[in-house]
């Protein structure tokens, strides 16, 4: 499993020309899944994001989390994570589960990290065109892989 996460001031997903969801200051999460993917990769990679030290302290640090300093949560769905550019120039998606494995475990994730952060969070829909939007702030973006563990 795959995530990207980005410090955002906001951001949101639209679809069909309507808001689904919407956030303030936090973290938006995009979120790719394998085949292999188990519980194991939720648990790990929600802790690990959950704790993820990347909202500043009083002096200007990198020194705070999530679960610091109160911020929101979207999480979406993205099998393009998955993407292998190895050979040629067009990308494949051939890692990316299927959605009888993605859309369970992509749910998993939202439920353990909602419990995680002690909030609900936002979410997209699985499969949909989603128009996502967002205001990186700094930026930051980490790239999180539950198979490569660094």
């Amino acid at each position: 499993m795959r995530i990207l996460i980005q410090r955002v001031k906001r951001a949101s997903v639209t679809i069909d020309n309507e808001v689904k969801s919407k956030i303030g200051g936090g973290m938006l999460i995009l979120v790719g899944i394998e085949e292999s993917d188990t519980a194991e990769d939720i648990e790990w990679l929600v802790k690990k994001s959950a704790n993820l030290r990347i909202f500043d302290d009083e002096n200007g640090v990198m020194n705070r989390s999530i679960l610091d300093c109160g911020g929101e949560v979207l999480a979406v769905s993205q099998f393009t994570l998955m993407a292998s550019t190895k050979k040629g120039n067009r990308p494949s998606y051939i890692r990316a589960a299927k959605p009888e494995i993605s859309i369970p475990l992509y749910e998993e994730f939202c439920d353990k990290m909602e419990a995680a952060i002690g909030k609900p969070i936002g979410t997209g829909v699985f499969g949909a065109d989603m128009k996502v939007e967002l205001l990186n702030d700094g930026p930051v973006t980490i790239f999180i892989d539950s198979k490569n563990r660094e």
